[in-house]
């Protein structure tokens, strides 16, 4: 995005967010937004988002595909790439050039599982509100170009809005609080991920489809994605009420 189309599109989007932080707004569907309008405010491939639960490990709690979740799934499995170490050094890590030596040196199970899913380069910025830092806001890049500084500013002032939405405008103070909405979301995004899959076997459609299926449904019914997630596992909903992707998207399988 190019110059005053791009700034215009920032004021949106950053208007989108604060009229999301009401009372009782849904921190996955804020969430997952946010990792797709990286994507397109940042030119990158892909975003993802990982939060810290009570016990300080991290989970993935938004992702802009598929694919870029199970990436960050697997930098979790094996405790490494740079979204692990910017949690927890709290310093933004970017300008990962994936195919350097010392990328591989660094992070060799990571790095060579990013460029098999056909990314080129990294960064990792971290949630933080003043010196607490409770996950990481990670891009991904098909193509080696650097971000410049501009953009890394914008990424962490996006991560910051993130924070501030995960914590539901709290102050860091109030631990339990903050502790128990971090609980909450990531058991809620467990549901939603069971619900991906389900709907996904079913329309024979890319989990991707499926999920933007699920979300639109919910969305236009002002009805919570966890809401609607424990309905269809509980059986208590009806899943042919969810009109399924159309057939050209659903024909695009890619897991």
């Amino acid at each position: 995005m190019i110059g005053m189309a791009r700034e215009r599109r920032l004021a949106e989007i950053f208007v989108e967010v604060a009229d999301s932080l009401v009372e009782d707004f849904d921190v996955i569907d804020l969430l997952q937004r946010l990792s797709t309008r990286c994507v397109e405010l940042l030119d990158v491939s892909a975003a993802g988002i990982l939060l810290a639960d009570a016990h300080g490990e991290l989970q993935i709690i938004a992702a802009s595909d598929e694919h870029t979740r199970l990436l960050e799934l697997f930098a979790l499995q094996h405790d490494q790439g740079p979204c692990v170490e910017c949690y927890r050094t709290g310093t933004a890590r970017t300008n990962i050039d994936l195919a350097r030596p010392e990328s591989a040196a660094d992070w060799p199970r990571f790095a060579a599982r990013a460029r098999e899913t056909g990314y080129a380069a990294t960064h990792a910025v971290p949630l933080r509100l003043r010196s607490r830092v409770v996950g990481a806001l990670n891009l991904f890049q098909a193509t080696p170009q650097r971000l410049g500084d501009d953009d890394i500013a914008l990424a962490q002032a996006l991560a910051d809005v993130a924070t501030i939405a995960i914590l539901q405008q709290r102050t860091l103070e109030q631990s339990h609080v903050e502790n128990t909405q971090l609980e909450t979301a990531l058991t809620s995004r467990i549901l939603i991920e069971q619900v991906k899959g389900v709907l996904a076997e079913r329309w024979n459609t890319s989990v991707d489809d499926a999920f933007e299926a699920f979300r639109t449904y919910a969305r236009a019914r002002r009805v919570r994605l966890s809401e609607l997630a424990t309905q269809i596992i509980s059986g208590t909903f009806d899943t042919a009420a969810i009109p399924p992707p159309a057939p050209d998207r659903a024909g695009d399988h890619r897991g």
